[in-house]
C-alpha cells in the first residue's frame, strides 16, 4: 500500500480539485469571504500581487499611448438601454438602486426611502457612460484617436461565486478607444490584446491562445471578440483577458460623431478591452501545487523571505545583524523593473514559518542561523522546487546571483505550465473520439479526459449549441494566425475550413 505524501493543503488538486482551490486561497492569505454575499476582502498579500499585476499592465497601456481617467460608478437606466444587445447581455447581472436614503420604520429597524426618478445601474461596464463623455470630448477627426482607461471596481450579481474567478464585485481594468476609421479601431483591438498576452505569458508565466470569440460567445453589442485562453491544472480553459471591435454600434447608440477630413459628419469607431482579479485565480490555478500558491518572481509581493535561526537570546543580535544587512544587499538588486523584495521573518514559531511561506508562494525561502554566518553563506530553497531540496551558497555570491536565480524560476514555471499545455491538447477529427475526450468513464482510447480539442467547426450556431448542451464544451476561440484547413465539423460533419479550440472554462 503506498503511503500517502503529507502534503499544506488538503484535499490535493486530484482528490478534489475545487475544493483545493478554495483551500489555497485561504491558506496562502490572499483573500477571504466577505460579509456580503459573494465578495471578497483581498488581504494585503493578494493586494500587493494585485497591485504588481495591474502596474505592469499600466505600464504597458500608457507605452501605447493611453492615459488613465475615471467615470461614474451608477448608470442611468436609460444608457444601458440604448444598446439592445448590450442590456440583454447584462440584464440579469445589474445591481439597481432604487433609493437615496434611509428611515427609521415602525419596528425601529431602516428602510428604503426617497424613490429615485429613475433607477441606477451599478457599473457592471462601462461602455454606455464613457460613451456619454465621448459624445462630448470628440467633435473633429483632430481629437481622435481618443485612448482611455480606467481602473475600478464592478458589480455583476453572480448567484454561483469563488474567490478571484467569478465574484459579485471584482477589481478590474477597461479601456476604451474611439478612432476615425474602422481599420485603426481594429489594429488598436488587437494592439490591446498582445498587451495582455504579454503581460500572461511573461509575468504570470502564464501561456495563452489568441483567437477570435464565436458569435454566440462575444461580447454583447461587440462587431468582433478577442481573447486570450490559458489552461488551468484541471485542464479547463480560463478566458484571462478580452479585446472588443466595436464598431460604430455604441458610437450611434452615444451619438459619438466628428467632422472628417471632408468636413462630412460619421460616427466614429470604437473598441472596448478589459482584464481583472479573474488573473489571480488563473495565477493560481496554473502554478499552484498541493503545498500552495507558487507565485512568479514577475509579479510576486515579495522575491525572498529570509528566515533568521537562532537557539537562544544571546545568539539573536548576531544572527539579526547579519540578516538586516544581507536584506540591505539584496533590496540594492533590481529585478523585473523593481528593487528585489524582502522580507524577515523572526516569528518565534519554528517550522511552521517556512510552510507558511510555501502555502504564501515565495520564491525564495533563506534560512539562516550561527553556523551560516560563520560560513558567510546562506541556505536557501526555491518554490518552483521540492520544499525539502535546499542549497547553501557563499554570501556575495548569492546576492550578486538572485536576479538570475529568479529569471530561472520564472522561465521554469512558464515552461511546466505550457508543457502541461501541450501534452493536453489533441487534435480530434471524429464526434466519438470528441465525446470520449470530454466524457471522463466507459469505454475510451483517452487515459486523461479533457484539456483543448482542435476540432473542425462548420461556423453554425446550432452545432455549437448542441455541443455545449451536450458536453458543457464551447469554442474558446477560433485561433489566429493559422492558415486554413479542409476537414469536417465535428458536430454535423459538414465541410469546414478552419480548426477551433474547444474545451470546458471557468
Amino acid at each position: 500500500m503506498t503511503k500517502k505524501v503529507q502534503t499544506a493543503i488538503s484535499p490535493t488538486r486530484q482528490e478534489d480539485y475545487p475544493e483545493w482551490y478554495q483551500q489555497v486561497v485561504r491558506a496562502s492569505d490572499l483573500a477571504e469571504r466577505s460579509p456580503v454575499r459573494g465578495c471578497m476582502v483581498i488581504k494585503p498579500w493578494g493586494y500587493t500581487l494585485w497591485e504588481n499585476i495591474s502596474r505592469s499592465l499600466d505600464d504597458k497601456f500608457k507605452a501605447t499611448g493611453v492615459k488613465n481617467a475615471y467615470f461614474p460608478l451608477f448608470i442611468p437606466l436609460n444608457f444601458l438601454e440604448r444598446e439592445a444587445e448590450h442590456v440583454e447581455g447584462f440584464a440579469k447581472e445589474c445591481a439597481v438602486v432604487t433609493h437615496h436614503r434611509l428611515e427609521k420604520g415602525p419596528d425601529g429597524g431602516l428602510i428604503p426611502a426617497g424613490l429615485l426618478t429613475e433607477p441606477l445601474i451599478v457599473r457592471p461596464t462601462s461602455e454606455t457612460i464613457i460613451g456619454e463623455s465621448f459624445s462630448k470630448w470628440i467633435s473633429s477627426y483632430r481629437d481622435l484617436p481618443l485612448l482611455i482607461n480606467q481602473w475600478a471596481n464592478v458589480v455583476r450579481w453572480e448567484m454561483r461565486t469563488r474567490i478571484f474567478l467569478r465574484t459579485s464585485e471584482f477589481l478590474w481594468q477597461e479601456g476604451h478607444t474611439a478612432h476615425a476609421s474602422a481599420k485603426e479601431a481594429q489594429e488598436r483591438t488587437l494592439l490591446m490584446l498582445d498587451v495582455y498576452a504579454d503581460l500572461a505569458e511573461n509575468h504570470l508565466a502564464m501561456p495563452v491562445l489568441k483567437g477570435k470569440k464565436s458569435p454566440a460567445e462575444r461580447f454583447p453589442g461587440a462587431v468582433d471578440t478577442f481573447t486570450i485562453e490559458a489552461m488551468m491544472q484541471d485542464r479547463k480553459a480560463l478566458q484571462a483577458g478580452t479585446s472588443h471591435f466595436l464598431g460604430q454600434n455604441f458610437a450611434r447608440a452615444s451619438q459619438i460623431r466628428f467632422q472628417n477630413q471632408d468636413s462630412q459628419e460619421e460616427y466614429a469607431w470604437t473598441t472596448s478591452w478589459g482584464s481583472s482579479t479573474r488573473l489571480i485565480g488563473g495565477l493560481i490555478m496554473t502554478h499552484g501545487d498541493d503545498d500552495g500558491i507558487v507565485l512568479p518572481p514577475m509579479v510576486a509581493p515579495a522575491h525572498i523571505v529570509l528566515l533568521p535561526i537562532f537557539k537562544n537570546e544571546a545568539e539573536k543580535p548576531m544572527v539579526m545583524d547579519y540578516v538586516e544587512s544581507l536584506a540591505r544587499e539584496l533590496r540594492d538588486q533590481p529585478y523585473g523593473g523593481r528593487s528585489i523584495g524582502v522580507e524577515i521573518d523572526d516569528r518565534d514559531t519554528g517550522g511552521a514559518r517556512g510552510w507558511d511561506w510555501i502555502r504564501k508562494g515565495i520564491p525564495i525561502r533563506v534560512e539562516i542561523g550561527p553556523r551560516d554566518i560563520s560560513k558567510n553563506a546562506v541556505f536557501f530553497a526555491r518554490r518552483d522546487r521540492g520544499h525539502r531540496e535546499k542549497t547553501s551558497m557563499e554570501r556575495s555570491r548569492f546576492v550578486s546571483e538572485i536576479p538570475g536565480l529568479l529569471s530561472e524560476i520564472q522561465e521554469s514555471l512558464f515552461e511546466k505550465a505550457r508543457m502541461f499545455r501541450e501534452v493536453h491538447t489533441r487534435e480530434i477529427d471524429d464526434k466519438k473520439s470528441f465525446y470520449d475526450f470530454f466524457t471522463p468513464g466507459g469505454d475510451s482510447e483517452f487515459e486523461i479526459h479533457g484539456g483543448f480539442a482542435r476540432s473542425h467547426w462548420c461556423g453554425s450556431d446550432d452545432c455549437e449549441g448542441r455541443i455545449k448542451d451536450e458536453l458543457g464544451v464551447t469554442i474558446r476561440c477560433i485561433p489566429l494566425e493559422e492558415p486554413p484547413e479542409a476537414g469536417r465539423c465535428i458536430g454535423c460533419g459538414d465541410p469546414s475550413d478552419r480548426r477551433v479550440v474547444f474545451a470546458k472554462a471557468y
